[in-house]
């Protein structure tokens, strides 16, 4: 079974930065895309940044500049740099993988079960 584990989150102060990183387990045979999504209280989940296997990136324009994604291919990891961290960024970050377990090149979603980042002023 592939999992998708995170870590990462806690508790920064305005300005501040954390790291949050997501590794993808199992028999996995590719991965199209990985990306990070948010979701805070009375607010939809909405994409933070994504990355696909070639490299290419996708970033909230309300992040743009402050966070960057990144993959290590080898560790089917993905991270999320964020930085200037402001209390809007408050929110469970979701991790998300677009995985192909075979030849066939299905591609399935995949979903981490969150991490917390909190920022206070």
């Amino acid at each position: 079974q592939v999992q998708l584990v995170e870590s990462g989150g806690g508790l920064v102060q305005v300005g501040g930065s954390l790291e949050l990183s997501c590794a993808a387990s199992g028999r996995i045979f590719s991965i199209s895309a990985m990306g990070w999504y948010r979701q805070a209280p009375g607010n939809q989940r909405e994409l933070v940044a994504r990355i696909t296997s070639e490299g290419s990136t996708n970033y909230a324009d309300s992040v743009k500049g402050r966070f960057t994604i990144s993959r290590d291919n080898a560790k089917n990891t993905v991270y999320l740099q964020m930085n200037s961290l402001k209390p809007e960024d408050t929110a469970v970050y979701y991790c998300n993988a677009v995985l192909a377990l075979n030849y066939d090149n299905t591609w399935f979603n995949y979903w981490g079960q969150g991490t917390q980042v909190t920022v206070s002023s």
